[in-house]
């Protein structure tokens, strides 16, 4: 993180110096953008917070433990919805994995946790569009349906 910060400082420097008017204009205009998207950011965050708040291994060990088709679809959608940064979603894989949740299942869950999100759609929506972002999404999930079903053919 440092060192983007660093690398960012330098570039900005850098245009002040070829061309410190275009420079302003554009720090402006970025501050602008900032804010227009500040209040979905913090719906966002809200959100992932309440989400996170629910969702504790005990949670999504009830949902997700066995197998079979329901934990698979249970896991998908949990997945879909939950939005959780990868460095906390694998070791909660490796601790689901300790409590009897099959690959399958796993694969499920952490696949469209990565790949599909639901929460950050409008968000999303709002750079790309309804139409470009629900596709996306659409077909994150069906991305990650295949990858679960390769995982779960591979590593049974």
């Amino acid at each position: 993180m440092t060192g983007l910060l660093v690398v960012t400082v330098v570039a900005v420097l850098a245009s002040l110096v070829v061309d410190r008017q275009r420079t302003w204009r554009g720090l402006r205009v970025g501050a602008r953008m900032f804010v227009g998207i500040l209040p979905a950011m913090v719906l966002t965050v809200a959100a992932v917070g309440l989400v996170l708040g629910a969702l504790s291994p005990g949670t999504l060990d009830s949902l997700l433990g066995g197998s079979g088709p329901v934990p698979f679809v249970i896991g998908l959608v949990v997945g879909a919805i939950a939005l959780i940064p990868g460095f906390i979603a694998y070791p909660l894989a490796g601790l689901l994995r300790s409590h009897g949740v099959s690959t399958a299942v796993l694969a499920a869950f952490v696949t469209s946790l990565m790949m599909v999100g639901v929460l950050t759609l409008p968000l999303e929506a709002r750079f790309l569009g309804w139409r470009a972002a629900g596709w996306r999404n659409a077909l994150s999930f069906v991305a990650a349906v295949a990858v679960a079903l390769a995982m779960a053919w591979v590593l049974p």
